[in-house]
């Protein structure tokens, strides 16, 4: 751990705090940041929280009106909390929250877009009725939706959409090594040996129905996301914290960083921005949302002037 002097949260610059974000949007774990800032870990862990609220409040009142015929794709990513599922009925202290946690995300192929997320425990119905119903809110038109085979996803998007939509479900089998490298193909990707493209409601263009997008972008949530990298200790002991680093990345990706294949931002793309936005810009957001300064004066409920003593 750093020995240094350590940095309280209230001297902190703009441009430091800044620094810390792009840090954390970058892969690297929180206590990484504390030896290479020399700011504590709770400061680290105060204005990650920080963040998370005003990433996720401009991403819900921001990413909206997109219009046109898109072609959103959704997915869920895997990750846990404090234990794997099956070693929390066994672990100390386990906080709610506690065991698998599943992040649902839905993008727009075309602008790369990260419109919708939900960070819950559950992969079922509700979960993914909760992802469409928020997807629903933010497009103006009609889109083709394609998701994996999970019989979930049928009933929200039923629900959620009726029939104002395109879908089809792709489904994927895979096979298993037979190469006798058991232990080396753990840690390996499984080899697809058949896709299925099914019609499941309005007219999708089956051509144009797949998940390549989606699931090349939990790469990018595995590789920006220290949380989410496997056979690690970097793994949340917080959900809420995983949910204030999902909404960080989301806003950071969708409004900061210049995607490689459309050369700006998903934002400028969809035609929801029209400027590439940095680390300072969410640093502002985060100042807009703190609460005024108190005025200078004795706190509420204390009493003017020393306490007299009794005869």
């Amino acid at each position: 751990m750093y020995s240094g002097n350590i940095i309280p949260m209230n001297k902190l610059t703009t441009k430091k705090r800044a620094q810390i974000l792009s840090m954390l949007v970058e892969g690297m774990s929180m206590r990484s940041i504390t030896r290479i800032t020399g700011v504590s870990i709770n400061t680290v862990a105060k204005l990650l929280s920080d963040a998370g609220e005003a990433c996720a409040d401009y991403h819900e009142w921001n990413v909206r009106g997109v219009k046109g015929n898109r072609r959103i794709e959704a997915d869920e990513i895997w990750s846990f909390c404090y234990a794997k599922e099956r070693a929390v009925p066994g672990a100390l202290n386990a906080p709610e929250g506690a065991g698998d946690v599943w992040t649902w995300t839905a993008i727009d192929a075309d602008s790369k877009l990260m419109l919708s997320y939900h960070v819950t425990n559950s992969r079922d119905g509700e979960s993914a009725l909760v992802l469409m119903d928020d997807l629903r809110k933010r497009l103006e038109d009609r889109p083709q939706i394609t998701t994996d085979g999970l019989k979930a996803y049928i009933e929200a998007v039923e629900e959620s959409f009726g029939a104002g939509v395109d879908y089809a479900q792709v489904i994927k089998e895979y096979g298993q090594s037979a190469d006798g490298h058991s232990q080396e193909r753990r840690y390996s990707p499984a080899v697809c040996t058949k896709i299925e493209k099914r019609k499941i409601e309005g007219n999708p263009d089956l051509k144009k129905a797949n998940t390549t997008h989606v699931e090349r972008h939990n790469l990018s949530m595995r590789m920006g996301m220290r949380r989410f990298t496997r056979l690690t200790n970097a793994f949340s002991k917080r959900i809420e914290k995983h949910a204030a680093m999902v909404a960080l990345f989301a806003l950071h990706y969708n409004f900061c960083r210049i995607h490689t294949t459309i050369k700006v931002t998903p934002a400028m793309e969809a035609g929801l921005d029209h400027t590439v936005r940095d680390c300072e810009w969410i640093v502002g957001l985060i100042d807009d949302m703190a609460p005024e300064p108190r005025k200078p004066g004795p706190k509420p409920g204390a009493k003017y002037g020393k306490r007299q003593k009794s005869n």
